[in-house]
């Protein structure tokens, strides 16, 4: 018992549990705009079982598919299977684990999001394929993300918005833009193991631009979010102070110095989901 409960805490902090907080606020925005307010507590609950279970097993399982290659790049090969700390099979067991109770918080929602969970694991575990495949990796880990928003309207309406499709497309884009720079770290990596990446292929300066347009993607879409579901001022500058927060991720880091990359990918980011769930959140409790 013992070991199970030390390499389940390993595996914890191998996943980065924590950094649900990257898909979880959106998630709630999906699911505050389709109650007009907060959803009931036990919807709310099943939600976030759905949105930790999901996340702990696409990244369980993404550690267990790379962890050869894990192993061969400098940058992470102390990652806990590749240096040992964790067996293939304890992780394959965690994987399945998280993905049965995914399936279970599902079935505890409605129908339909039981019979689109099956869908939704098919996404977030494919993921981890694509880099083997094809350069546009990125916006399959934003899609994986971005599936969250809506999967969260589908669990308190029981039925889907096409309107949904803009707050997907958004974290779509934001999702692959960050993780095109996050990307740039194993540029030379990458070209050497044959792995597909937006870096990779453009290299850095190319990497940047396309990030770049991804995010004002984001801009545009946010825009469209907010007449489509008829949101006030408050919403306004709530986005307004993501799209500040979006430009100076850029501008803390470039192709020639991405020394604040983690500055970049993991607090700013972080920042920039909860500031837009809560500017979604007050509009729609203050002000509808």
């Amino acid at each position: 018992m013992e070991n199970v409960l030390r390499s389940t805490r390993i595996t914890l902090e191998m996943i980065k549990w924590e950094h649900s907080i990257f898909a979880l606020p959106f998630a709630l925005t999906g699911a505050v705009l389709a109650a007009g307010g907060w959803p009931r507590l036990p919807v709310l609950g099943w939600i976030l079982v759905c949105m930790v279970s999901a996340r702990s097993a696409a990244m369980a399982f993404n550690r267990l598919v790379d962890a050869r290659i894990d192993a061969a790049n400098p940058r992470t090969a102390m990652r806990a299977i590749p240096a040992g700390q964790l067996s293939s099979g304890f992780v394959a067991a965690f994987t399945v684990v998280a993905a049965a109770i995914f399936i279970f918080a599902a079935a505890m929602l409605n129908r339909l999001t039981l019979e689109l969970a099956p869908l939704a694991l098919l996404v977030v575990l494919g993921y981890s394929y694509m880099k083997r495949v094809t350069r546009w990796s990125h916006l399959v880990l934003g899609l994986a993300l971005g599936i969250a928003p809506s999967a969260a309207w589908i669990a308190v309406r029981g039925s889907y918005d096409p309107r949904m499709l803009l707050l997907t497309g958004i974290v779509i884009l934001w999702v692959g833009g960050f993780d095109v720079l996050y990307a740039c770290q194993d540029f030379d990596y990458d070209r050497k193991a044959g792995l597909f990446s937006i870096p990779a292929t453009f290299g850095l300066e190319g990497a940047f631009w396309i990030a770049r347009a991804m995010h004002i993607g984001v801009l545009v879409l946010i825009a469209l979010l907010v007449h489509a579901f008829a949101l006030g001022p408050i919403a306004l500058v709530g986005m307004a102070v993501v799209a500040l927060l979006l430009a100076y991720e850029h501008a803390i880091i470039s192709p020639k110095d991405l020394r604040r990359m983690n500055a970049a990918f993991f607090t700013l980011n972080g920042i920039i989901s909860v500031v837009f769930f809560l500017a979604v959140a007050a509009d729609i409790f203050l002000t509808h």
